[in-house]
């Protein structure tokens, strides 16, 4: 799997209501209403100027604070590729996979706001085509891409019945 986007900047610890700010939460049952609002307090014309494909880039602990699976899944609703950070809150990372988004572990301090990207997933290689360097993270375990090309764990079972671990 082989993404190409650009990189948005964030910092460490950007928590769930940085993402899906909680005085929107009346949007819960309208999520791409509320994609509309994705890191507007970070950033208030972000969903303005992201295309799809693009590359949240943030540094420790992204994705803290509350269990909300809303924060992942307006991230995927606004057409951003994957989110690339140093580390993730444990419940986002696997709300973040259960719902096909890829989250990947790595070092981001080589990439900068802007920067032209190719990520593939399945080698552990990020090509940093702006500045011309290569960029290594271990892979996802193989469950896991199996579960982000099928869409998510639920269309991941729908397709193949059970959770298929080879």
């Amino acid at each position: 799997m082989i993404l190409r986007g650009r990189a948005w900047k964030f910092g460490d610890d950007v928590s769930t209501d940085l993402i899906c700010p909680g005085r929107y939460f009346h949007l819960r049952s309208d999520l791409p209403g509320l994609a509309r609002h994705l890191l507007e307090d970070a950033d208030p014309d972000f969903v303005n100027r992201i295309s799809k494909g693009d590359f949240i880039i943030a540094g420790k602990n992204f994705g803290q604070g509350s269990s909300r699976e809303h924060a992942p899944r307006i991230i995927k609703l606004a057409g951003i590729g994957a989110v690339l950070a140093r580390s993730f809150a444990r419940i986002f990372y696997r709300n973040a996979i259960n719902i096909g988004l890829p989250v990947l572990e790595c070092a981001t301090e080589r990439i900068d706001q802007g920067d032209r990207l190719e990520v593939d997933i399945a080698k552990g290689v990020i090509v940093n085509e702006t500045k011309g360097i290569e960029l290594k993270f271990h892979p996802l375990p193989s469950v896991m891409l199996k579960i982000l090309s099928d869409g998510g764990l639920i269309a991941h079972i729908r397709k193949h019945g059970d959770l298929i671990l080879d």
